[in-house]
């Protein structure tokens, strides 16, 4: 059992957990992550780490509620325990030694952003971040990108807060800026990372991704998270989940993530006739 030792509402929808997890966070690297399951029967979910502290043998997640699992996790407070929390697993991420790199988070992508950062500063990396939500209500891990940024620029779609618009409208006005960027990392929904590096494209911006196809084992066995990287078939448990943007077939990973839509929707509509 993982006991939770602290748990913080970021949006109506998102929690932080610190998870006493040390074996975890001994070995946990920026863009690894974790598979939870809450109960004997439950589902395992792939969580991605969001920070570490090895001193403290704690591992930070960030949920957002969108399934059973999830708000069934979102329920937890502190002092509650995870059945399992299996980690850390995927490729670390591969974290340029100088220059420039942008950092894009976007909604929920922006807390996986954050390890990356914060180890890209640690290195003396110049790091610029671009977080967007929704509006202003929904941006999260803004304060703790500040500490690690030397610029955090954001966009809501509503214009609530910073740039009106997408995230990438405000790397469009970054790339023509003049600066030059020796790097891009993009997290966020399917569509979003896909967008990211068809701006990124014409310039040959180096742009990474981490895609988070639909996972069952984490261990490259049911082979579930599979995905299309430059014309050859990868699993993102074992081989991502951080992969060059520009080589990732975007249009069939989308296609992929809406296969069991239906059956999603329907386990939803029972879970909440159970709940009430």
């Amino acid at each position: 059992m993982f006991k939770i030792l602290q748990r913080r509402d970021l949006t109506p929808i998102t929690k932080l957990y610190v998870v006493q997890a040390p074996l975890v966070a001994r070995k946990a690297q920026p863009g690894q992550f974790v598979i939870v399951r809450l109960d004997p029967r439950g589902e395992r979910i792939p969580l991605t780490i969001a920070d570490y502290d090895r001193e403290k043998g704690t591992v930070t997640i960030v949920i957002q509620e969108v399934g059973k699992t999830s708000r069934d996790l979102g329920r937890l407070t502190a002092g509650d325990s995870i059945l399992d929390f299996t980690g850390p697993l995927g490729v670390p991420a591969q974290l340029a030694e100088k220059g420039i790199v942008v950092c894009v988070g976007g909604g929920f992508g922006v807390a996986p952003i954050y390890p990356k950062a914060k180890a890209l500063h640690a290195k003396g990396v110049e790091v610029i971040s671009i977080i967007g939500a929704r509006n202003k209500d929904l941006l999260i891990f803004e304060e703790e990108l500040q500490q690690v940024s030397q610029e955090v620029l954001v966009a809501t779609d509503d214009g609530s807060k910073g740039h009106h618009g997408l995230v990438t409208d405000v790397l469009k006005q970054l790339i023509n800026s003049g600066r030059k960027l020796d790097e891009v990392i993009a997290i966020g929904p399917m569509i979003m990372m896909r967008a990211v590096a068809e701006v990124t494209r014409p310039y040959r911006l180096k742009t990474w991704v981490s895609v988070d196809p639909i996972m069952v084992d984490g261990t490259g066995m049911c082979g579930a998270c599979r995905v299309t990287v430059g014309g050859q078939v990868r699993f993102a448990c074992v081989d991502g989940p951080v992969f060059d943007g520009h080589l990732v077939d975007f249009d069939e990973a989308l296609r992929r993530g809406k296969l069991y839509a239906e059956e999603q929707k329907l386990a939803n509509e029972r879970a909440q006739r159970e709940v009430h």
